[in-house]
């Protein structure tokens, strides 16, 4: 194996610099999606924004808020959470 593989993967054998790197390119395309479906989930959001605005509305709702939340954090644990939060951080207010 060589010096760079061991550097860049962490591996101590080729067999496992291979499965490694293979698995990187794997959740590098994974990512890809994520990224896709939050800006799309962005998108979204704006337009439930938007209607609700223009109905005289509040730009956020909590209830539901509080609904998104407690989804994320069942099917993740304390993490979900934070993520979840991240989410609507990144879904308020781009109208």
């Amino acid at each position: 194996m060589t010096a760079i593989a061991h550097e860049k993967t962490g591996a101590r054998t080729t067999e496992a610099a291979g499965v490694i790197t293979g698995a990187r390119e794997r959740i590098d395309a994974l990512d890809d999606r994520i990224i896709g479906l939050i800006q799309e989930r962005m998108a979204v959001s704006a337009v439930i924004q938007e209607a609700r605005i223009a109905s005289g509305g509040r730009r956020v709702n909590l209830s539901r808020e509080m609904e998104i939340l407690g989804h994320y954090s069942d099917a993740l644990g304390k993490p979900g959470t934070g993520l979840a939060m991240t989410l609507l951080e990144l879904c308020r207010g781009r109208i």
